[in-house]
């Protein structure tokens, strides 16, 4: 058994029995890790509280690593990058939720991978510091892609369709599992962007929710196992509005 310290970002949690939770974290130097904290539902002056294990928080935390273990456990956290805004403004925590749940079923990988690290921190981190953030989730989604391996193929940017299995554009219109059209010009403003520019894209309402189920299905063909996200409906109410 190795005592370790890393830092980590909160992707899920689930209750364990009558006090306990069993809790995802995407970690800086291990990956994805799965930990078993005992009694932190009932324990009011231990040094884990529920609080910390938020979606999308930022922590320090010490832990207790076994070989072949598929449940480590925690042995102190402590909040870092503490959010403003994410977790208290009903817009920004349907976003959270919605891309906790995505993360869950789309990061499996149990290995350092600090450039994705990286990337989930400073996202998460501007998320918190703006309020212009209704095309954030595109963007977001659509970078995640390059640290899971299947970002668009940009070199035939100019043709008039995208194929989604392929993940490249194509003339190829007619095919099945080919976007066209509208919301294929759609699809390339969020191409080569980054969140400080994302503001100044105008979508309307049926332009972003075409885009997210273009993403989500992007997601699926090129991830086994996938599952649809149950809070799509919600968030896409948070935006109708």
């Amino acid at each position: 058994m190795a005592i370790v310290s890393t830092k980590a970002i909160v992707i899920s949690t689930i209750k364990y029995g009558d006090s306990s939770l069993i809790a995802r974290l995407y970690t800086n130097e291990f990956g994805l890790v799965s930990y078993l904290i005992k009694g932190i539902l009932k324990s009011k002056k231990g040094k884990l509280k529920a609080a910390y294990f938020q979606p999308l928080t930022q922590l320090n935390i010490v832990a207790s690593h076994q070989e072949k273990r598929g449940l480590q456990s925690i042995r102190e956290a402590q909040v870092i990058n503490m959010y403003k805004t994410l977790h208290l403004n009903i817009v920004k925590q349907s976003v959270v939720l919605f891309l906790a749940e995505m993360m869950s079923g789309a990061i499996q990988e149990e290995e350092e991978n600090q450039p994705l690290y990286n990337y989930l921190e400073k996202a998460f981190l501007w998320l918190d510091n703006h309020d212009n953030i209704s095309n954030f989730h595109l963007l977001f989604l659509l970078n995640l892609t390059k640290f899971l391996g299947f970002y668009p193929d940009t070199s035939e940017i100019h043709k008039t369709g995208f194929h989604l299995r392929e993940g490249t554009f194509t003339d190829f219109e007619h095919e099945k599992e080919v976007v066209k059209g509208e919301e294929i010009l759609q699809f390339k403003k969020l191409l080569g962007i980054n969140f400080d520019t994302i503001e100044s894209i105008n979508f309307s309402k049926k332009q972003r929710q075409d885009l997210l189920r273009m993403l989500i299905q992007y997601f699926e063909l090129h991830l086994g196992g996938f599952k649809h996200p149950k809070s799509l409906h919600v968030l896409e109410a948070v935006f109708s509005r």
